[in-house]
């Protein structure tokens, strides 16, 4: 039993004759009645009736056009539902790092929408749940991030799984913390003056090929005796703005954003080191109007705060 089948018994019944349907659907008469043998063959019931005035429906015929007629109106809707769908519903998707710059860019993106229905999907994450995201969970674009240093052991993968990249920003981490942390005086800070300071960090650093172990070791200080690892963004700077002890390594936040939680950013002269925010998506993938509008906010955005 295929469409086709229950499309041309619904029409026979309908029209009374194999002749009239075949005007109506386009079809040559031979070909509808071989697919209506066809499927009373299947279904094992004889749905018409062949006489010489035409052909009418059987008992168990009026059944059986009663559930095809249902089956073809409920094909109708969901064909109809999905064209509506993809023709007004506006769709995004992106899994990106825990960053202020580019939140800053989402939310700027936001306003940038129609009136017309809308399916945004926004993920912070690791960068090895954003490629995860990409490859098995349709998500459309990602943003990674790693150190300069990692950066052929990501190049070599994502090769390997079919993901184009396209560079997005290099920066160093500023520190973040309380005004009323005494550091925020500070013109110059160390890595020693903050070893006696709580580092609020994120727990799910990730290179391939290499163990977390030693990721975590290379992304945090060891002279940092006290740490607190968080997931999202909110909570860290709760911590930091009622915290005065705290500190946290981000790239450089909004100005408003920092103002926002009673917070300070300052540099670091001794952090040299360089990290890489990369656009990631499948190969073949073609960006969609809203794709674009993103990244054109996620460009000023950057202009604006790295």
């Amino acid at each position: 039993m295929n469409l086709s089948h229950l499309k041309c018994a619904v029409e026979v019944a309908r029209a009374g004759s194999l002749s009239k349907a075949s005007e109506a659907l386009f079809i040559a008469a031979p070909n509808i009645s071989r697919s209506i043998k066809e499927l009373e063959e299947s279904i094992g019931v004889a749905i018409f009736d062949r006489t010489s005035s035409g052909m009418t429906l059987t008992a168990e015929g009026e059944e059986f056009i009663t559930f095809a007629k249902e089956i073809l109106a409920q094909i109708d809707q969901v064909e109809n539902f999905y064209k509506e769908d993809s023709r007004k519903k506006q769709k995004f998707s992106i899994s990106v790092p825990r960053a202020c710059y580019i939140s800053d860019a989402f939310a700027e993106f936001s306003k940038t929408l129609s009136d017309d229905d809308a399916e945004i999907f926004y993920k912070e994450t690791n960068s090895k749940r954003t490629i995860h995201n990409i490859i098995n969970h349709d998500y459309k674009l990602g943003i990674i991030r790693y150190s300069e240093n990692h950066d052929k052991y990501f190049k070599d993968m994502l090769e390997e799984k079919g993901l184009k990249y396209e560079m997005v920003t290099e920066f160093c981490y500023t520190l973040i913390m309380s005004k009323d942390n005494p550091l925020a005086k500070k013109e110059n800070i160390t890595f020693s003056d903050l070893s006696r300071f709580i580092e609020i960090a994120h727990a799910d650093p990730y290179v391939p090929s290499l163990p977390v172990s030693k990721v975590m070791k290379e992304e945090l200080d060891d002279n940092i005796r006290r740490k607190i690892f968080v997931f999202e963004r909110a909570s860290q700077f709760d911590l930091l703005s009622k915290n005065s002890d705290t500190f946290m390594w981000i790239s450089p936040a909004p100005a408003e954003l920092v103002e926002r939680y009673g917070l300070v950013q300052r540099k670091c002269g001794e952090n040299k080191k360089i990290y890489k925010d990369v656009l990631i998506y499948r190969e073949g993938y073609k960006l969609t109007e809203l794709d674009r509008r993103f990244i054109d906010e996620l460009n000023k955005s950057k202009l604006k705060n790295l």
